[in-house]
């Protein structure tokens, strides 16, 4: 057995009853090395159960000189005695399971919480213990009668001992209760009272409060996963507490060092992309929609969860907190297809990926009253210090603010509402690289929502946030600058004030070049969603050399997300005249004809087809010629043709057409004013 099995979760009881047909020996050696494993946990720290924990420990170890008295006087072990070993070693499995669980990192908190029924499991596992040893047929074993005699005892303790709850984890359990309970009724809690309970469980520092949280945060995940949900409520407060505690009470300086999950360390960036799977599922039920409908705020649901929400009487946007001013749902009809299509592409069928769940994090309703008091006591101190404290609390706030506003969007709306984006903003100029980063990284969490967005644009934080990505003290500063743009740009009355900010463009361009594949990628969708519908922001980019740098790009292997990424802005900047010219000029042709061979999502596939059929509409006949006399080009369009998207199958055919005509032309070009025609009626 692992003697650490961090894959199993918290308080559950896996064990595995040894194969019909084990010998003896095998049997009795793996007792053996597991009571030993048992007995280790005697140096280990005990939160809580520290009496329970102890007797069972005392009574496996007096156990395991038993069995090594056994083994060597092995001969003469009956079936009844095998049986019986067989028992034990699978109530010894779980004892394991159980001790490991009573000092596992992260779970001192819940252990405490969970204290009645810990204690009951020990209870019933060490009742377990004696009746198997009831049953053990012990004259028939050749051993000492002094080891028979403490076996007698040991059978005889386990059988009437008491293990119950602990009074001190009673006590301490109720002080927990008694601060939870204060938060629920917006009531601050003493300070004192809380270090009692961090004291009593052993969280002495920001680290260990840390690994607090993300148990519980995990805890939350499985629960609403399996659809269970019954947990939840308390899980929730305890993380609303943790919280509290993580940012308002450890003021020590060790925060964010030497953290597990390197994706929140001091280094970490984000990717975005311009068809992101995961918006394919409803923020209500995290399955993908199957009839994706649009209601008042602009925000998507699938109909079955948005219709549920509404029938229980709920008359906010589950996840911008707006009131909603109609109950009408509008099909989204345009979605639908892109899930349709996605689900064809990635052989993924609805009826099977649909699972029920409730996570919280994907909606603006917090997981308890507790929780949700408790976070909005720890954003507005965080909004304090970011305001008055000093350059080294500014940028512990800033860190505290990532971590808050990546857990769920209703700690976003918290920090947002408690006027935690001005100052944050103020800190992008920092000359110390940590808190630059810090800052940025937490108003990219907080851009991700829509009242988000908005407040930083009203507080002129456009121009603060192009000067990281121009001059950012770090390469990943730079690229989280322009994961920030992407975002902003998302709502279209922001894109033509975003699109003049001096500067931008060029940085985004060089970013492409210099950034690492997060960073490109970050720079490529910011693009796509400045030009997206706005022409003003594409003849801007036109007059760079985009263009070529994305066609170099894609002359060179990358990844599939980044090259599908890099074709849907080649798309979008070939789609005029000037943007076909240019990409022509850069050698597109030949590497988007290749592109079309080689890539294997489908929208990449459809961006070719978009691009090549742009090129020979601009740019008159020499394109059409140089793609006619590619043979391997029509079996790669047909397929389009019956399996894309309405649009890609309307492009393909009209490509196709296109290149027939020309062939069967006495002429070397096809007339311009006919692809034209059918170009606009396609668009």
């Amino acid at each position: 057995m692992k003697s650490d099995r961090n894959d199993r979760r918290i308080l559950t009881f896996p064990a595995v009853h040894p194969c019909e047909g084990i010998s003896a020996a095998t049997l009795l050696g793996s007792l053996i090395a597991l009571s030993r494993n048992i007995c280790s946990f005697k140096s280990k720290f005990f939160p809580t159960q520290r009496r329970n924990a102890r007797e069972t420990i005392r009574q496996i170890g007096i156990l395991l000189i038993f069995f090594e008295e056994i083994r060597d006087h092995f001969p003469g072990i009956s079936e009844s005695i095998v049986l019986c070993l067989s028992e034990l070693h699978i109530t010894f499995q779980n004892i394991h399971f159980l001790l490991e669980d009573c000092t596992r990192e992260g779970a001192k908190l819940w252990i405490l919480m969970k204290a009645l029924s810990v204690a009951t499991q020990f209870r019933v596992l060490i009742r377990s213990v004696a009746t198997a040893l009831d049953v053990l047929p012990l004259q028939s074993i050749g051993v000492s009668g002094e080891i028979k005699e403490l076996v007698l005892m040991v059978a005889n303790q386990a059988q009437r001992g008491r293990m119950e709850l602990d009074s001190d984890d009673e006590k301490a359990m109720k002080w927990v209760i008694l601060i939870l309970n204060q938060f629920e009724n917006r009531l601050e809690p003493d300070p004192l009272l809380i270090r009692k309970v961090l004291d009593y469980i052993g969280v002495t520092n920001w680290g260990e409060c840390n690994k607090e949280i993300k148990l519980l945060e995990e805890e939350i995940s499985v629960e609403c996963s399996e659809n269970h949900g019954r947990e939840v409520p308390l899980l929730s407060s305890l993380v609303g507490f943790m919280s509290y505690c993580r940012g308002a009470l450890f003021l020590d300086s060790c925060y964010g060092r030497n953290i597990d999950d390197q994706s929140e360390g001091m280094n970490s960036t984000e990717t975005v992309s311009c068809l992101n799977p995961e918006d394919f599922r409803c923020p209500i039920s995290l399955e993908l929609m199957t009839d994706p409908v649009t209601v008042s705020t602009g925000q998507t649901y699938d109909r079955a969860s948005i219709q549920k929400w509404l029938s229980s009487g709920n008359l906010l946007c589950p996840k911008t907190g707006k009131t909603l001013t109609s109950t009408e749902l509008i099909p989204n009809s345009s979605l639908r297809k892109l899930i349709q299509q996605f689900c064809s592409d990635n052989g993924i069928s609805l009826s099977k990926s649909r699972k029920t769940s409730c996570d919280i994090s994907r909606t603006i309703v917090p997981g308890s009253p507790a929780a949700a008091e408790a976070i909005k006591f720890l954003s507005e101190f965080l909004a304090r210090r970011l305001r008055s404290g000093s350059d080294e609390q500014r940028n512990k706030a800033a860190y505290e603010i990532r971590l808050l506003a990546k857990s769920n969007i209703y700690n976003r709306c918290c920090l947002i509402n408690a006027g935690a984006i001005p100052p944050l903003l103020h800190l992008l100029s920092s000359a110390d690289p940590s808190t630059q980063e810090n800052a940025i990284s937490a108003l990219l969490k907080l851009s991700k929502h829509t009242n988000g967005k908005t407040t930083i644009v009203e507080h002129g934080g456009v121009n603060p946030i192009v000067e990281v990505l121009k001059n950012g003290a770090k390469l990943e500063a730079k690229q989280i600058a322009a994961a920030i743009i992407f975002y902003l740009s998302s709502t279209r009355e922001h894109r033509k004030q975003i699109g003049d900010t001096p500067g931008l463009i060029e940085a985004l361009i060089e970013l492409m070049k210099i950034g690492t594949p997060c960073g490109k990628k970050n720079a490529i969708v910011a693009i796509f969603a400045l030009v997206l519908n706005h022409r003003t922001n594409h003849q801007k980019i036109l007059s760079t050399n985009a263009i070529e740098i994305l066609v170099n790009l894609l002359s060179s292997p990358q990844k599939e997300d980044l090259t599908t990424d890099a074709l849907a802005v080649l798309a979008t900047l070939a789609d005029t005249k000037q943007g076909s010219t240019a990409a022509l000029q850069a050698s597109a042709l030949p590497v988007i004809s290749t592109k079309l061979q080689t890539v294997s999502s489908r929208p990449g596939k459809e961006y070719c087809v978009s691009i090549l059929l742009s090129l020979c509409t601009h740019c008159g006949g020499d394109v059409t010629a140089v793609l006619a006399r590619d043979q391997s080009l029509m079996p790669r369009l047909y397929p389009l043709v019956s399996e894309g998207t309405a649009q890609a199958r309307k492009k393909a055919r009209l490509l196709i057409r296109i290149l027939h005509k020309f062939c069967e032309s006495s002429s070397s070009t096809l007339p311009r004013e006919i692809a034209q025609e059918q170009f606009i009626g396609v668009r």
